[in-house]
């Protein structure tokens, strides 16, 4: 496979990804419900480019596939998202929330041993979770009590990929461990900007809704982009 083959899919996600950023940023929906459902397609097809331009060592098959339905689901989430209503909320937390599963089971299929589990990290991702379940379902219960505990398991859920990400095998190249860690931290940091964007705020804020997406389109590239090297 010709090296434009391998890099031009990744590339178009680039470009998708900061077009769409831009887009969010300016209030233009209608321009969004075009470019945001293609964002994971387009990274799909440039992570099968990544795979086959390397060759994928049989013993990932469970993080290649795991990496790719995750994709699938976080396609359903964007596109869920772009909906307004309890509905569309309650549809794109479960995709997202499959997702961050099918991670989880991705990341622990080349987990390490405990001792070589970055602990800081760790730490970190236990601080998310007592910090974020309580302080999110608390303001989605006052909008909607129905809220508080899909709310409350998806910041558990989230938690846990971020924390699945800090245990892997330290014998994966350093490069590869990495992009995973970035992306699940960005990954993080995106779905904490927008439970605030949504549950504490009164008006949405199209700056911040870029701030979800930068950090959001970064994230999935970067998780991609790591498996991809880790295989």
């Amino acid at each position: 496979m010709s090296r434009a083959t391998t890099l031009l899919p990744g590339a178009a996600y680039a470009a998708l990804a900061i077009a769409d950023t831009v887009a969010a940023g300016t209030g233009r929906r209608r321009l969004r419900r075009v470019l945001k459902p293609a964002l994971m397609p387009t990274l799909a097809a440039a992570f099968h480019a990544d795979l086959r331009g390397r060759g994928a060592h049989p013993g990932t098959r469970t993080l290649r596939r795991g990496t790719a339905v995750a994709q699938a689901l976080s396609w359903g989430g964007d596109v869920a998202l772009l909906g307004t209503g309890e509905r569309a909320l309650l549809t794109g937390l479960g995709s997202f929330l499959g997702a961050h599963v099918a991670y989880i089971a991705a990341f622990s299929s080349v987990r390490g041993d405990t001792r070589h589990y970055d602990t800081t990290g760790l730490k970190v991702a236990l601080g998310a979770w007592v910090t974020l379940a309580p302080l999110t379902s608390v303001a989605a219960g006052r909008r909607d009590p129905a809220l508080r505990g899909p709310v409350a398991a998806y910041a558990t859920i989230l938690a846990a990929m971020f924390a699945s990400s800090r245990m892997l095998d330290p014998a994966l190249p350093p490069e590869a461990r990495r992009r995973l860690q970035a992306g699940t931290a960005l990954f993080l940091l995106s779905d904490s900007v927008l439970a605030a964007q949504m549950f504490l705020l009164r008006e949405p804020r199209p700056a911040l809704e870029a701030v979800v997406m930068a950090t959001y389109t970064a994230s999935q590239g970067l998780i991609a982009a790591g498996v991809a090297r880790a295989t």
